[in-house]
């Protein structure tokens, strides 16, 4: 019995020392952690067998690579403008390297090198690539401007949904010089955006384009009138409940007309769940027959900010009809889509809470935010309208019962 037990304190020993020597080891400094990857200090040999293809602002350089164990990547060195050059590298497992940014289509020069692990460069060797045309410039030949309710609309097409930023230009008038009034970036594939806040008095304007390696297109100079935009008086407005509006929850003075009453805070417009299901909607004539440029909505506020019955998804649809007919809207339509007397103005998504906290952990910055009401465009194409339908898709909370505390319609009255 003894022996066993003296067997076993031995083994327990060895390997706590075992263990020890093994920490200590890897605690142990290291006095080549900087020595390079390898020692071979040969000048690699450079790629060969080299073929182009070329694409919009760049191009692929393929290539064999030499027999080298030694190879860690493959680099291009090479200018994309006046001043502006580019470096990119490309690892010993690919045998491609992409060179992009080029400011025009025309033939460019690439210098390529080979590295090793020691960092040993080759010679370099050069190379001739003739990018396609640039997204950018395609996407500002594509572009169309107009005048717009208290600004201009700029359209463009972007089908590669390159990024890309549109820039306004305004004449200051202190210093006669144009200078940046709006920027606008964006990865979509159609843009379609209107810069607001200016006068209804002619404006000279430029807008050029610009890519993410800073090239920029030319400016287009011209001169327009913004729309007049006037906010529709809420006085006209009135209640046309159809039957499939929702079902209303009126304690506590919730009402439909509430949407209207100057009041940014509660009450305001309440349903209740039903069998009607979604989307949620609620149908008011405006008293006048407008073309509209804009609305601004209050949420309703605090606690309720991001949750419960607030939009989240919704859409606004008009008529133009004295009396127009009932439907039951479906949950989503393309923009301009007519159903029955109803035609689709816009389908909105409410933004998330700005600090980019979660909408369950919004901020009280979140909050004034929602508090201040949060503008919604309607596209200058919209035909004019006497009734509006807000038709809510998708709450905050996932329920099938909405509110909100206040409507603005801005737009500009038809005689």
């Amino acid at each position: 019995m003894k022996s066993i037990l003296t067997a076993a304190i031995k083994y327990v020993f060895t390997v706590f020392c075992f263990v020890t020597a093994i920490m200590l080891q890897g605690c142990a400094k290291r006095s080549d952690y900087n020595d390079p990857a390898s020692n071979d200090k040969t000048k690699p040999e450079n790629v060969y067998n080299i073929r182009v293809e070329n694409f919009n602002g760049g191009s692929k350089i393929i290539y064999d690579l030499p027999k080298s164990e030694n190879l860690l990547y493959v680099q291009a060195n090479y200018k994309i403008r006046e001043g502006v050059f580019r470096e990119t590298k490309s690892s010993y497992y690919t045998d491609t390297i992409v060179v992009d940014g080029f400011a025009e289509s025309m033939e460019y020069e690439v210098t390529l090198k080979t590295v090793s692990r020691s960092n040993v460069s080759s010679s370099p060797q050069t190379v001739k690539v003739f990018p396609k045309e640039p997204y950018y410039r395609l996407i500002k030949k594509a572009l169309v401007t107009q005048e717009d309710f208290g600004g201009i609309n700029i359209k463009t097409n972007n089908p590669d949904r390159q990024p890309i930023g549109i820039i306004l230009l305004a004449l200051d008038s202190n210093s006669n010089s144009m200078t940046i009034n709006d920027q606008f970036y964006s990865q979509l594939n159609t843009i379609n955006y209107s810069v607001r806040g200016l006068s209804a008095t002619p404006k000279r304007l430029g807008v050029y384009v610009q890519d993410r390696f800073g090239n920029r297109s030319d400016t287009s100079l011209l001169t327009m009138t913004p729309l007049p935009e006037f906010l529709m008086e809420k006085s006209k407005f009135y209640i046309y409940r159809l039957a499939s509006d929702a079902d209303l929850y009126t304690d506590g003075g919730w009402n439909v007309d509430k949407l209207w009453d100057n009041n940014r805070g509660e009450p305001g417009w309440h349903t209740i769940a039903s069998a009607k299901g979604m989307p949620i909607m609620v149908t008011f004539g405006m008293g006048v027959k407008a073309k509209l440029s804009r609305f601004v909505l209050w949420n309703r506020p605090d606690q309720y900010a991001y949750s419960h019955g607030n939009p989240k998804v919704f859409s606004l649809w008009g008529s133009d009809k004295t009396s127009p007919q009932d439907i039951k809207l479906p949950l989503y339509a393309e923009e301009g889509t007519q159903i029955g007397d109803w035609v689709n103005l816009g389908n909105y998504n409410y933004p998330n809470p700005p600090s980019g906290a979660a909408p369950t952990a919004a901020t009280d910055a979140d909050r004034a935010f929602v508090a201040q009401g949060v503008n919604f465009d309607v596209s200058i194409t919209s035909p004019a309208v006497r009734y509006l339908r807000l038709s809510v898709g998708e709450t905050w909370s996932g329920g099938e019962f909405a509110h909100s505390c206040e409507l603005s319609i801005y737009g500009n009255v038809e005689k």
